[in-house]
């Protein structure tokens, strides 16, 4: 299923994406997708619904984001070559940091530069969406906790994260520092997360095109390790790093009206325009 968000900013209904690409109405059946309703009981009783029996929406309807996490944690320097071209060693262990929930945003919302900003950065990522409590699971079974991929612009303000010290959340958690979407598509609509191609273009030209195959630690090993140290919760996302093509790597940065377009294969396609 490819789930959604649909509506003005703050009054989204939860919808689904049916197989002629109609949005459809799910408010009768579920109030919305948070960390409070999101679990595989659910998914299972959306996927015994016939979509032709749901409310049509129409096609202009602005789309939040797909899911209104509990906790958004992410996962830094997961490819070789971006943190080569960041500077910094790679890592033995994920990097884990977070970013504030305010900066959810949907997947066609502008991205507005911080006053005074002039290191805005752009980052396609795969985020994963966790379904059940998880806590010390393995490898083996840590794939089994999602319950779907969405795609994520983890964007950053480089100055925030690299030249002011301290953590990096305060570089990722600006408002509208985190478009989600356009859909959440459960997992058993993705059957190898690791060989999703993902990209970004920025006014046009490609910026970043790789592939999930390269992360340095694959999604499984994710899970498990975070679930070492914290019990992961339905409605948790993780995002799972970029790869190379950020604007740090060559000192270029965004600048007001360029337009970011990015997506994930199968994930769907997302665009922000800068203010």
């Amino acid at each position: 299923m490819k789930l959604l968000r649909f509506g003005p900013a703050g009054s989204e209904k939860p919808g689904l994406l049916d197989a002629s690409g109609t949005i459809r109405d799910l408010s009768a059946v579920v109030s919305d997708f948070t960390a409070a309703t999101l679990s595989f009981a659910l998914l299972d009783q959306l996927r015994a619904i016939d979509p032709a029996s749901l409310p049509a929406v129409p096609a202009d309807v602005r789309l939040g984001a797909p899911l209104l996490p509990g906790n958004l944690l992410c996962i830094g320097l997961n490819y070789k070559a971006h943190a080569l071209e960041a500077g910094m060693a790679l890592p033995s262990e994920p990097v884990v940091f977070s970013k504030h929930t305010s900066a959810l945003s949907g997947p066609f919302d502008p991205v507005r530069i911080p006053p005074g900003s002039t290191k805005t950065d752009w980052e396609v990522e795969l985020a994963v969406v966790i379904g059940r409590r998880t806590l010390h699971v393995s490898e083996q079974d840590a794939l089994s906790c999602v319950a779907g991929y969405t795609v994520c612009n983890d964007v950053s303000e480089r100055d925030y994260q690299i030249e002011r010290g301290g953590q990096w959340i305060k570089a990722k958690s600006y408002p509208g520092f985190c478009p989600l979407g356009p859909v959440l598509v459960t997992a058993d609509e993705v059957p190898d997360p690791q060989a999703l191609r993902l990209w970004l273009s920025v006014n046009g030209e490609m910026k970043q095109d790789s592939s999930t195959a390269d992360m340095l630690f694959p999604i499984a090993e994710i899970i498990s390790y975070l679930s070492q140290f914290m019990e992961l919760l339905p409605g948790d996302l993780i995002t799972t790093g970029t790869p190379p093509g950020v604007g740090l790597g060559k000192g270029i940065y965004l600048q007001r009206g360029d337009v970011m377009r990015l997506g994930i294969d199968g994930l769907g396609e997302m665009e922000q325009t800068t203010v």
